[in-house]
């Protein structure tokens, strides 16, 4: 089935939206679409959609071929939209390898467009009797892919109305409107990872996997195991975002610890695309049927020699036995990689390890407390007031109450000035690691607090007790009223 005219379009007001001057000359398609007709049939007249494919190699070339039956100017491939094209990216990779020979696995998309258009342009069509058409207009939506590899792959022509390939200079580009786009769009045709997906572990052995859906034809991997992730969008600003954006989509209560880029895959996408993909990595100890689960069928852990048993790419088999042999050493025996990660009553006695946080909990002469505003994009609690804090690293809980009270706000604190003041145990999401929040009070410190991490802190203002932020990160809230009123303990999310 051929894309709705609800898909297109969507795709053609997202080109208007960033180039909202063309309208007019776009009124053709947008009428069209309004109309009874199948806009992506060559019968429709007085005009119809068709889409082409830009690909562009490492020396900013774009590709071109010449037909027999004009030997007229080069052009990029080209065509008809067929019934079977599930998309119009799907139909331009689809005339670009009929008409080219390029198949779809030896391009990929780029980092600027993602699959956008990048031009729409509307030609005259000549009338041709012998086909029985009369003059029309083509609406040709033209999509830009940069090839897989260094070198151009060996061209065999498959349409035998094509004569001969050439590869042309963006600059030389002969199209004015297409030539600024494709220069202002700073296309340098060196892939980079478009997708980020993550190989999620305990420490100890397991791999955290997600059964998607079974819907073939509509979704990647349909009713196989993969990794949790996705594809980036335009406001993604890196990777990382891109991740933490899917995570949310897919998995909201997942808090994943230690993410950190690990390798770059290339894939193969539901069209056959070359799909270059980011991996990281990241800790987890949880049980995954305590988490929401928005998209697909289920979550589950797997140890490495289990594998084989699931429907899944080998790609990925051998990208979680890679990372298993390169961590063996986190996985002391067969009995704890297998073991589940929350001990219930029937399951012995399975230590979990707690994840640690300290605190500075400081109050002037006046008895205000100091509480520091956090950077909107930091990952946990942005634009939400706070303790001092930190993540106790391989050193003592007052060793990394000091570090960080000198990093985060240039405070000398004497740990004999130091006494532990209240606990906080929480589970901040069903799953998720626990956490022991130790708050330290400290009784003399030296210096004024500064902001010496902006990326982190906006600015600290002592508060009083009884008028606390209304925006204040809840277990501070709860540690604050704790010790106001003499209680050295407290626990939330359990």
């Amino acid at each position: 089935m051929p894309p709705s005219p609800c898909t297109i379009r969507k795709t053609l007001n997202a080109y208007l939206h960033r180039h909202p001057d063309e309208r007019d000359a776009l009124a053709g398609p947008l009428a069209a679409l309004e109309g009874p007709a199948d806009v992506t049939a060559r019968t429709t007249q007085p005009g119809h959609i068709t889409c082409s494919a830009l690909v562009i190699d490492r020396r900013r070339r774009v590709l071109h071929i010449r037909h027999r039956d004009t030997g007229g100017p080069l052009r990029i491939p080209g065509g008809h939209i067929e019934p079977h094209d599930r998309t119009l990216l799907a139909a331009a990779l689809r005339v670009l390898s009929e008409e080219a020979g390029v198949a779809p696995g030896d391009v990929c998309l780029s980092r600027q467009m993602l699959g956008s258009v990048i031009d729409i342009a509307v030609h005259d069509i000549d009338a041709s009797p012998s086909r029985g058409e009369p003059a029309h207009r083509h609406y040709d939506f033209r999509y830009v892919f940069y090839l897989s590899d260094e070198e151009p792959p060996t061209i065999t022509l498959r349409d035998e109305e094509v004569s001969g390939t050439h590869w042309l200079p963006l600059s030389e580009i002969t199209s004015p409107t297409l030539r600024a786009k494709l220069l202002g769009a700073q296309l340098d045709g060196r892939p980079e990872p478009v997708n980020a997906s993550v190989l999620i572990h305990d420490g100890h052995g397991r791999y955290l996997l997600h059964l998607r859906d079974h819907k073939p034809g509509t979704i990647w991997q349909s009713g196989a195991f993969d990794l949790l992730g996705g594809g980036r969008e335009h406001d993604d600003q890196s990777l990382e975002d891109t991740l933490l954006r899917e995570l949310s989509e897919e998995v909201p209560d997942l808090r994943l610890e230690d993410l950190e880029p690990y390798a770059v895959e290339k894939a193969t996408g539901i069209d056959g695309l070359g799909i270059p993909v980011q991996i990281f990595t990241g800790r987890w100890h949880g049980d995954p049927d305590r988490l929401r689960l928005h998209e697909g069928v289920l979550l589950h852990w797997f140890a490495p020699d289990q594998l084989d048993r699931l429907r899944m790419l080998q790609e990925t088999r051998d990208l979680i036995h890679r990372h298993a042999a390169d961590n063996a050493h986190n996985a002391p025996d067969a009995t704890l990689a297998a073991a589940p990660s929350f001990r219930h009553e029937s399951e012995g006695s399975r230590t979990v390890l707690n994840g640690i946080g300290v605190h500075l909990h400081l109050q002037d002469d006046q008895g205000r407390v100091l509480l520091g505003l956090r950077h909107p994009d930091v990952r946990y609690a942005g634009g939400t007031w706070h303790y001092l804090a930190g993540k106790c690293e391989q050193e003592s809980a007052t060793a990394c109450l000091l570090r960080e009270a000198r990093e985060e706000a240039g405070l000398v604190i004497d740990p004999a000035d130091v006494e532990l003041a209240h606990v906080v145990h929480i589970v901040d999401a069903p799953g998720g690691l626990p956490l022991l929040q130790l708050v330290f009070r400290a009784h003399r410190w030296k210096g004024t607090p500064e902001v010496r991490e902006p990326d982190k802190c906006l600015t600290w203002r002592w508060w009083p007790p009884h008028e606390l932020p209304e925006q204040l990160v809840p277990y501070a809230r709860t540690a604050i009223t704790g010790i106001a009123e003499g209680r050295t303990y407290s626990q939330m999310g359990w």
